[in-house]
C-alpha cells in the first residue's frame, strides 16, 4: 500500500510527538503493514483515510483513542528471553558479582529495564536471581521494568506468554521450573514476579524512581531517536545510573560521539559508566 509524503509526514510527526522516536524513510515501508490491525478495527481503507480521520477536531475521546492506537502500533515491541546471549551473560558473570560486592553493605540492588516491551527481559533477570536464590538470601532485589507502550506494560505485568513467545531464548528446564502451563499460555511463576514490577514510562523524561540504579539496560531503544533526542535520553539516564553503576545497551549503539555522559566500560562488550563529572555536572540539555 503505498503511502502518500503528506501523510507519512503526519503519521511521523506523531510518532515523534508522543514517543521521540524518529520514523527515518527506511521504515516507511512498514507504516501500512504496521497499522493494519487499526484499518481493521476502524473498518479503515488506507493511511490516507486514517490521516483524515486523525485530523478531525477532538471532540471526542475516541478520537485521542484513534491517535494512541496509531502511536501503538508503530513501536517496535521485539523482544525475547535472554535476549543477545553473548551480552546478556555478561549480568549474572561479572556484573551481578561486581554489583554484589559494591552493595554488601546496604544489600540492595536495583535494576531499571527502559524499553522493556512485553516484560521477557525483566523476567530473565528475575529468574537469574531466582536460579541462585541462596546466594541472594538476606538480599533486596528490585527490577523495574518500563515502557512507553501502556499495551506491552500491561501485558508484562500479567507475565502470561504464549508457547511461541515463551520457547524464545527459553530451554525446557527453565520452562518448567519458573512457569505454569494454562489454557491460556505459560504464566511466569509467583516466585519470578516477586520482584520485578512495571509502569508507563518514556525515557526522555525525569527517572522513573528516586533511587538511583545500579544497572540499567535500554537496549535497542536508542536506535530510534535522532541525535538531539538521544543525546537527552542520555542525560536522563545518567541522571538515574549509581555513580558506581553500569549502563546495558544494544550490540548496536554506543555511547562514544555521542554523549558527555557515559564511557565505555574497560573490556566490557556493550557496557558503560558514567564519566567522572557526569553527575556532579550533568550536560544541561532542553526538555
Amino acid at each position: 500500500m503505498e503511502v502518500s509524503q503528506a501523510s507519512y509526514q503526519i503519521i511521523a510527526d506523531l510518532l515523534a510527538e508522543r514517543t521521540g522516536q524518529h520514523l527515518t524513510e527506511s521504515r516507511r515501508w512498514r507504516v501500512a503493514t504496521a497499522l493494519a490491525g487499526v484499518f481493521r478495527e476502524h473498518n479503515i481503507s488506507n493511511v490516507d483515510q486514517l490521516v483524515c480521520l486523525l485530523d478531525v477536531p477532538r471532540r471526542r475521546a475516541t478520537d485521542h483513542d484513534l491517535a494512541s492506537e496509531v502511536v501503538e502500533a508503530l513501536l517496535n515491541n521485539e523482544t525475547y528471553f535472554f535476549r543477545d546471549k553473548p551480552t546478556f551473560d555478561q549480568i549474572p558473570d561479572e556484573l551481578l558479582p561486581e554489583i554484589a560486592r559494591r552493595r554488601e553493605h546496604t544489600k540492595r540492588i536495583s535494576i531499571w529495564c527502559a524499553g522493556c516491551s512485553t516484560g521477557q527481559e525483566v523476567h530473565s533477570l528475575a529468574m537469574l536471581f531466582e536460579d541462585q536464590k541462596e546466594k541472594w538470601r538476606g538480599w533486596t532485589i528490585d527490577i523495574l521494568g518500563t515502557d512507553v507502550s501502556h499495551t506491552v506494560v500491561r501485558t508484562a505485568r500479567t507475565g502470561l506468554y504464549s508457547q511461541f513467545e515463551v520457547q524464545r531464548g527459553l530451554g525446557v528446564a527453565q520452562m518448567l521450573r519458573h512457569f505454569d502451563e494454562t489454557p491460556d499460555g505459560w504464566q511466569i511463576r509467583d516466585h519470578v514476579r516477586t520482584i520485578t514490577r512495571f509502569q508507563q514510562h518514556n525515557v526522555l523524561t525525569e527517572p522513573p524512581a528516586r533511587q538511583r540504579f545500579d544497572l540499567i539496560l535500554c537496549r535497542n531503544v536508542l536506535l530510534y531517536f535522532e541525535r538531539e533526542t538521544r543525546e537527552l535520553a542520555f542525560h536522563r539516564l545518567s541522571n538515574a545510573l549509581a555513580s558506581d553503576g553500569f549502563l546495558m545497551l544494544g550490540a548496536g549503539e554506543t555511547v562514544v560521539g555521542q554523549t558527555r555522559a557515559f564511557k565505555p566500560s574497560a573490556q566490557r562488550a556493550s557496557l558503560y559508566e558514567l564519566q567522572d563529572n557526569s553527575v556532579l555536572n550533568p550536560v544541561p540539555l532542553a526538555g
